[in-house]
């Protein structure tokens, strides 16, 4: 396979990945607008399956490994505090100009396996190093998810990667997708000396605000919500040093893209990029032409990644 069929193999796996993630949320949250006002109770106690639904289409069942791509990889265990095992996939590029790792912060839905383009694209074309974790109750990783667990888990991580002696001496990036850029402002905020870069996208403000622009039926109820992922307050708390990359699709149908551009004033960094990407929805702003490329130079930029 030459290297242009390979590139639009990925990028149909890409697509049919952002499609099959948006089925996902869709049908979760289809679900939830069907409840009634009769049924807020049903949803607060419900909230978490519905929130984080790892449960969704069997991705607990089966989770790719980047040996499908041929990316020399090893199969992580990490233990939390309260004795949960987290799962992971460390990808070390071992090239004398590779300087950077990237820490992947997946989305609500799916699990780690769907992401294997994502980390290829990274340790191939930006000669990176990669981890990426499964959050606990979603993949093989054990537990059930909630806001402060997987708070938890990243705090886990983290020590995994500053105390380890390949990563510890790398550039740490952040790269974040919606949940997973929630997950990224958080470790931003809470260890800004360890962090080089943060890369956003589609993410929000807290979910509470973003219910009532998805489904407005239920804006009265979103303060039912107890995870609140308040990155709209925890940005504000990162270092004025930290870089940070915005990328936003403007057709955004689940957050809305006001979100990110108050997320962008709200962040005190001196060095900061927004990007917005005009036929973009929440799953597929990945798939958008030029967005590899504004991804590349930010890091490139910032001699994160050396020229390729």
């Amino acid at each position: 396979m030459t290297s242009s069929q390979r590139s639009i193999a990925d990028s149909n796996f890409i697509s049919n990945l952002s499609i099959q993630t948006l089925r996902i949320r869709m049908f979760v949250f289809e679900g939830v607008a069907a409840l009634t006002s009769a049924s807020v109770a049903a949803l607060y106690f419900c909230q978490n399956k519905l929130l984080y639904p790892s449960w969704a289409q069997g991705a607990r069942n089966h989770i790719e490994t980047p040996a499908s791509r041929d990316l020399p990889y090893s199969h992580v265990l990490l233990t939390s505090e309260e004795g949960i095992e987290i799962e992971g996939y460390d990808i070390r590029n071992t090239d004398e100009d590779s300087t950077s790792t990237c820490l992947i912060l997946c989305p609500n839905a799916g699990n780690i396996g769907y992401f294997i383009p994502i980390m290829e694209t990274f340790y191939k074309e930006m000669g990176m190093s990669v981890f990426i974790f499964s959050y606990r109750g979603y993949g093989k990783s054990s537990g059930s998810p909630t806001e402060e667990g997987i708070k938890r888990d990243s705090d886990c991580v983290i020590d995994y990667i500053t105390k380890d002696p390949f990563h510890s001496k790398k550039n740490l990036v952040l790269y974040g997708r919606s949940l997973g850029g929630a997950v990224a402002i958080y470790i931003a905020a809470k260890y800004p000396e360890l962090v080089s870069a943060v890369i956003l996208e589609n993410t929000f403000l807290n979910v509470r605000k973003v219910i009532p622009y998805f489904l407005p039926y239920l804006k009265y109820v979103a303060n039912f919500c107890r995870d609140m992922w308040d990155s709209e307050t925890e940005i504000e708390h990162t270092s004025h040093t930290t870089p940070f990359l915005f990328l936003s699709g403007s057709r955004d149908q689940i957050v809305d893209p006001a979100h990110m551009k108050k997320l962008r004033d709200l962040c005190p960094s001196r060095d900061k990029e927004f990007h917005e990407f005009p036929n973009g929805f929440h799953n597929d702003t990945i798939s958008e032409e030029g967005y590899w490329d504004t991804v590349k130079r930010f890091l490139y930029e910032r001699d994160l990644i050396s020229k390729s």
